[in-house]
């Protein structure tokens, strides 16, 4: 499984910006939970959002309210549009899939998101 992530950028804080991710291959795989991820210097990795195959979604605290998540499954799609972006959003956003069988876990390659006050 391949994911490839866009729409990363250098935005102004109170800006938007669209993050979409695409899988490929894979096609032995059900593709239960996508969602982004992201690091900034020096932190741990944390959740942005993520969602189920049936629209189910789950925020991380620090975004809640301001980014919103959604999927494509039949296009093996997930994107994130965030909305109000402070300089605290600023980090490397990794699109990631759990599937089935085995409940594997795959990860993009990263996209930096560059927030400017």
């Amino acid at each position: 499984v391949q994911l490839q992530a866009s729409g990363g950028g250098l935005v102004q804080a109170g800006g938007s910006l669209r993050l979409s991710c695409r899988a490929s291959g894979g096609n032995m795989f059900r593709f239960n939970v996508m969602g982004w991820y992201r690091q900034a210097p020096g932190k741990e990795r944390e959740l942005v959002a993520s969602i189920t195959r049936d629209g189910s979604t789950n925020y991380g605290d620090a975004v809640r309210g301001r980014f919103s998540i959604s999927r494509d499954v039949p296009r093996k799609m997930v994107s994130l549009q965030m909305d109000d972006l402070e300089p605290g959003d600023t980090a490397v956003y990794y699109c990631n899939v759990i599937a089935s069988p085995w409940e594997r876990e795959f990860w993009g390659q990263g996209t930096q998101v560059t927030v400017s006050s």
